[in-house]
């Protein structure tokens, strides 16, 4: 057989139209993907018969197909000299695709050698496939580039020019617009909120997008999603408990937000804007305010240290140095829906730049909190603790606290409240609607106790007092037993560590066997003896209503503590019955 010469006298027309429709499927995915790169050229394969004989002919887009010349198939594609060998370019077949003199194909009809030319030119781009892909590196480029022997394939005239794609790309990639449009207004939230525009679903896509570093101003009044303020929430903080914040992931945002801006603000050097700002934000969600700690102003003329100078407390008698701290004064009442305010004025932290007058709450401090506190008209709860709230401070704050009208906590523990102070936050509680008072650890003696027994015995809406820590010794315990024996809505009493005795037990004999509201007193750390057990154990004998009463380290003996713990019990099985399990009906 002559080079270029083919002869298909033995195909019939069934192989013919098998070609033909081959051909046709395989043109239509050049076409196909010319399209995508803008209508490039490409050589069609095209299946036509001459003078009854079955041929292939290569053309491209704008020449048309002629007829071929005598003994010729297509350029190139004719039999090879005996030397040819095999190219890794054609899958194993002789170079550049040729058919040996001789072959199989040689033997038998046209249409078995038009396949086996079409079966080469799709090895040759097989391999170009993969080679490209290779040198690409990602299915994620849109046109590889190609190697240098992929530039000579390609540029070959007699290959077939084609748009290599990834067999693993489909459109379902491509985003719709509704994607697209919504990642628009992600990214550009902050300069045009839209949120309120679009549909509740797309609503939800967006906030499940937005980034938690917005500005407030964007977000504090428009966004009410809790998932979101969830995100904002656990991406700022390791340990998140919304149960002491009302329930609501905003809620305690704002709450904690605020109380860490308080707690870094540093007087004549932060600037104010930085709260005055937040206010407008903030003031519909902040409820509660735990802020404990009040960094005081930076000095700047560092005065001389002093030479032997105790660290027991000594420098508290220099005068009063001028450290003042943030002013709640504008902050406070600005919040209309506060109800819990929990205060320390001190540093954490503060480490070897330890100083006295770093935890010094001043007069002029205590002026601007008890006119915020005063002015906050729907306060419920209010702590100032570990702040050095001495007699005088505490005047001043109950003289601010007189009347308030939703005022129902007050804890000023761990202080240095004496009898004058303890007198004052007597007439508090008759003038109020206080329900729990704390002073706990403070300096309270026999005289603030007797004047806070006084006011309890007309009081009618306390319900918890706590004197634990102080000085009340046996003249006050006295007292809080006489009141008690008139009063009728205290039910919990804590008097531990308070220098009581068996004298106070006598009395509390009575209050026992008469007061039947009382249901916890806590007597613990003090020396009543075995004399003043009996007397408890007498009077509670009488009692059906106290279910917890403390007493250890108060040197009562085993047995007595043992007899008074059983009668607690009882009382308490009085008070919460066990449900009682029927037994099953006996069968008849």
């Amino acid at each position: 057989m002559e080079e270029g010469h083919c002869h298909s006298g033995e195909a019939d027309e069934l192989g013919s139209e098998f070609l033909a429709d081959l051909v046709d499927r395989y043109n239509k995915l050049l076409v196909a993907e010319s399209r995508l790169l803008g209508g490039r050229g490409i050589r069609v394969l095209t299946f036509k018969r001459h003078a009854c004989t079955p041929y292939l002919c290569c053309r491209g887009r704008s020449s048309p197909c002629s007829p071929p010349a005598p003994n010729a198939l297509l350029p190139g594609w004719g039999t090879a000299s005996p030397a040819a060998t095999a190219s890794p370019d054609t899958g194993g077949l002789p170079g550049n695709g040729r058919v040996p003199d001789g072959s199989l194909a040689g033997k038998h009809s046209g249409v078995f050698l038009i396949l086996s030319h079409f079966l080469v030119l799709l090895l040759k781009e097989k391999r170009a496939l993969s080679r490209i892909q290779q040198a690409a590196g990602g299915r994620d480029r849109g046109v590889p580039s190609l190697h240098p022997s992929q530039s000579r394939l390609m540029a070959d005239s007699h290959c077939v020019h084609r748009i290599i794609e990834d067999p693993e790309w489909c459109l379902i990639t491509v985003p719709p617009l509704t994607e697209l449009c919504l990642q628009h207004i992600v990214q550009n939230f902050t300069n045009n909120p839209v949120l309120d525009r679009l549909p509740p679903e797309d609503q939800r896509k967006v906030l499940a997008r937005l980034p938690t570093g917005l500005p407030l101003t964007v977000t504090a009044n428009l966004i009410s999603d809790e998932d979101y303020w969830k995100r904002c929430c656990t991406e700022r903080w390791q340990l998140c408990d919304i149960s002491s914040h009302g329930g609501s992931w905003k809620q305690m945002f704002f709450e904690r937000h605020l109380e860490n801006i308080l707690k870094c603000f540093v007087p004549n050097t932060t600037d104010p804007k930085q709260v005055l700002e937040l206010i407008p934000l903030c003031r519909d969600y902040v409820r509660k305010l735990v802020v404990d700690q009040f960094l005081p102003p930076v000095k700047e003329d560092q005065e001389e240290e002093m030479d032997d100078v105790s660290d027991s407390g000594s420098d508290l008698g220099f005068d009063e140095v001028c450290i003042h701290h943030y002013d709640l004064g504008t902050l406070v009442p600005a919040l209309p829906l506060l109800e819990e305010l929990h205060l320390t004025y001190g540093v954490k932290d503060c480490g070897m730049n330890f100083e006295w007058n770093l935890f010094k709450f001043t007069y002029q401090d205590c002026c601007k909190l008890a006119a915020a506190v005063k002015m906050c008209h729907n306060l419920k709860v209010f702590k100032l603790t570990r702040s050095n709230v001495d007699d005088d401070k505490t005047r001043l704050l109950v003289r601010n606290l007189l009347d308030h009208p939703s005022l129902v906590e007050l804890d000023l523990s761990h202080n240095l409240i004496g009898d004058k102070g303890a007198q004052a936050v007597s007439k508090l509680i008759n003038s109020s609607k206080m329900e729990i008072l704390h002073l706990c650890n403070n300096q309270i003696c026999d005289e603030g106790a007797q004047a806070l027994a006084q006011a309890l015995a007309t009081n009618c809406t306390l319900t918890s007092l706590n004197l634990r820590l102080n000085q009340v010794e046996d003249k006050g315990g006295e007292a809080m037993g006489c009141a008690l024996l008139t009063n009728a809505t205290l039910k919990s009493l804590h008097l531990g560590g308070n220098r009581l005795s068996g004298q106070t037990a006598v009395i509390f004999c009575q209050v026992l066997t008469q007061n039947s509201t009382l249901t916890c007193i806590n007597f613990s750390c003090n020396p009543i003896g075995t004399d003043g057990g009996k007397q408890l154990l007498q009077g509670i004998g009488h009692n059906q209503t106290m279910t917890e009463f403390d007493l250890r380290l108060t040197e009562v003996g085993e047995e007595c503590e043992y007899l008074i713990n059983q009668i607690l019990w009882a009382n308490k099985d009085a008070a919460h019955p066990r449900p009682v399990l029927q037994q099953p009906a006996e069968p008849l």
